[in-house]
């Protein structure tokens, strides 16, 4: 039996992206059959090859699971832009794909000549796509940042923390791996589309601080018909309580505690009763008295004596593990699931293993390492990473000769002349 294509097979991708709003777009394109050639430099290293976690007792460029896991599927050039003939090879490059994908500043990608107008001259049907923090135009537009950055600018860190506290932050570039990569996919997709239907490329540009900006249309909102700022409130929402992360049991690991929590929200007084009702039947004696106290018996009341209702519940979730409180509420309705650690979801998370989200790869350098998963799942034509993260330059003869179509002397040029690193 032949192997079943891919929705992507034959689409060529030139990634000249790094870090990972666009690396992490381009890797899923690769996961549904695009040949993905990731153009690096040594000189200006991506900057996740040197960010932990690392591989236990390996160093070098090549052993970061930041980056690993974020460019597996693709094959490794590294060019010298600084360079004629290694602009020159970038541009063949550019010349033989189908879609040109970066994440660099505006300015960078003049510098490179790499913008769509120049691009279109050589590949006029390309599909370009540029990912710049602040967009092409307007006075930020030059501005250098990462997701954290982001999640500063764009209202996340406001709404982070707890009251009276400074902003906390989501503590990771959030940005980076789910919103703009994603809102990117989409819309190199629909430029295919179109490109199937007419002949014709195009420019698609992704502000990546307006992609950000849209899953906190709820706040927007909130100021623009109401008038009122939203701000820190810890774990709590105005129309849920007891809402929050509680503290249960604690683990041993490693010959050390280790604490465990469970997060649960009460949305309605059906809620409520169904949570009394769990912490009686895990009490001695039953129903504790404060449970029944008419401060307690309705969302409004709960509201008015929110620290001291958290302070009971506490009580409660410390006597008992977080797996065995997360069944319990489930069972009686109430929305609960344990604040899980890697290891939790690595290794005891039961629906994720069930649905084999992790896919395990081996890389010459790491071993066996899990990757993440597909973003979708397709029942005709599931994704799969085809050959975990390249080594730094790894694939640069097979790229020069079979999709450059370079001889062994044009090769050996381009090393002297320090064009091909």
């Amino acid at each position: 039996m032949s192997e079943r294509k891919l929705p992507l097979d034959g689409i060529k991708v030139a990634d000249f992206s790094w870090f990972g709003a666009g690396p992490i777009c381009a890797q899923n394109l690769g996961r549904f059959g695009a040949t993905v050639v990731r153009v690096e430099s040594e000189a200006h290293i991506d900057g996740l090859r040197g960010v932990m976690p690392f591989a236990t007792g390996k160093s070098g460029y090549n052993v970061s699971g930041y980056f690993n896991n974020y460019n597996a599927g693709k094959l490794d050039l590294t060019l010298n832009l600084g360079t004629d003939l290694g602009k020159q090879l970038a541009l063949k490059l550019i010349a033989w794909c189908d879609i040109f994908l970066t994440n660099q500043t505006p300015r960078m990608v003049e510098r490179w000549g790499f913008t769509y107008d120049e691009l279109v001259k050589i590949n006029p049907a390309i599909i370009a796509a540029y990912q710049p923090m602040q967009g092409s135009d307007g006075p930020h537009r030059d501005f250098f940042g990462f997701g954290q950055v982001l999640n500063a600018i764009t209202g996340y860190n406001e709404l982070s923390g707890f009251p009276g506290r400074p902003p906390m932050g989501l503590g990771t570039n959030y940005p980076d791996y789910v919103i703009n990569p994603g809102h990117t996919l989409i819309a190199i997709l629909a430029a295919l589309r179109y490109r199937k239907r007419t002949g014709k490329g195009q420019r698609v540009e992704l502000a990546q601080i307006e992609s950000s900006v849209a899953p906190l249309a709820p706040a927007v909102m909130d100021y623009t018909s109401n008038g009122r700022v939203q701000t820190r409130a810890g774990n709590r929402l105005p129309y849920a309580s007891p809402h929050g992360a509680f503290r249960c049991k604690d683990n041993e690991w490693g010959g050390k505690p280790e604490d465990r929590w469970l997060a649960f929200g009460v949305f309605d007084d059906a809620q409520w009763r169904a949570l009394v009702e769990a912490m009686g039947a895990l009490r001695p004696g039953g129903r504790a008295a404060w449970a029944d106290d008419a401060k307690f018996a309705t969302l409004d009341a709960r509201k008015q004596h929110e620290d001291e209702l958290e302070a009971h519940i506490t009580a409660w979730t410390r006597e008992h593990t977080a797996e065995e409180l997360m069944e319990l509420l489930q069972s009686k309705g109430v929305p609960a699931g344990v604040v899980q650690n890697s290891r939790d979801v690595l290794e005891a998370d039961e629906h994720l293993k069930a649905r084999g989200y992790y896919q395990y790869l081996e890389h010459p350098e790491t071993g066996r390492s899990a990757y993440d998963g597909a973003p979708f799942v397709m029942s005709k034509t599931p994704g799969t990473l085809r050959s975990p993260a390249p080594l730094l330059g790894q694939d640069n003869e097979y790229v020069c000769k079979e999709i450059l179509g370079l001889t062994d002397e044009e090769i050996a040029e381009a090393l002297v002349e320090q064009a091909l690193y």
